[in-house]
């Protein structure tokens, strides 16, 4: 069962960064169900190392936008987004380096955020995005 559903509330209406999102979503559905199906920690570290890169690839995307159309509240976007890239390094150490499991807190961490960001802050920018014509 999927921990997130993807649905019409995460569209933030620019078709390539809701193809993103949707990829973020899948990946940390895949990270919950690899763990809850008890997979092997190699599994599951490659997993997260998959989901930090993506992430960072899509920051990357939505950043290049806000410079590119003069968002206004890049700065604190970019905040947010250097905020989670700290503290995903974070639990990929830990996880890593067997001081922390992958638990219910972390994927309940990794899907609030993901909801919670899109819903939030990545929503404000839809608009703007879509009257400089980025669809």
């Amino acid at each position: 069962m999927a921990l997130i559903q993807w649905n019409d509330s995460l569209s933030v209406n620019v078709k390539e960064i809701d193809r993103q999102h949707q990829r973020l979503v899948g990946m940390i559905n895949e990270l919950n169900d690899a763990m809850r199906q008890g997979k092997g920690n190699e599994v599951l570290k490659k997993t997260v190392r998959e989901l930090i890169q993506y992430a960072a690839t899509h920051f990357r995307t939505e950043e290049k936008y806000f410079d590119q159309f003069q968002y206004p509240d890049a700065a604190g976007h970019k905040k947010e987004h250097a905020d989670f890239t700290r503290k995903v390094s974070d639990f990929k150490d830990g996880f890593e380096k067997g001081t922390l499991g992958l638990s219910i807190q972390v994927m309940g961490f990794l899907s609030d955020w993901l909801q919670n960001h899109i819903k939030g802050v990545d929503k404000k920018y839809g608009p703007f995005f879509n009257e400089k014509g980025l669809r």
